[in-house]
């Protein structure tokens, strides 16, 4: 499954978990709320990290016997930097100016 397969809601889950230290999902859950808006119950948050997970996206450890933590993958990682590679022939970014 490529990373185009997945649903937008498990592409920002992803960004979400690359961009921090082994979250736990509560850490990614909040995170996300800030940027959506609103309130995600756990009924969506937790199958799709476990699809990630079952994907090979995604490493999940233990933080303790009530808390996992999630880790982006070696798969993951480089499936992100196809995705972007992608969406930048659609959206370049501007490089930086030199000021």
């Amino acid at each position: 499954m490529s990373l185009f397969e997945l649903s937008g809601f498990q592409r920002d889950l992803l960004y979400v978990i690359a961009g921090k230290e082994n979250p736990s999902g509560q850490d990614v859950k909040e995170e996300l709320e800030r940027h959506l808006g609103g309130g995600i119950n756990h009924g969506r948050l937790y199958p799709n990290l476990d699809t990630l997970v079952k994907q090979g996206y995604v490493e999940k450890g233990t933080i303790d016997r009530r808390t996992n933590s999630y880790s982006i993958s070696e798969k993951g990682l480089e499936e992100l930097e196809e995705h972007r590679e992608w969406k930048r022939q659609y959206f370049p970014m501007e490089e930086a100016s030199e000021a």
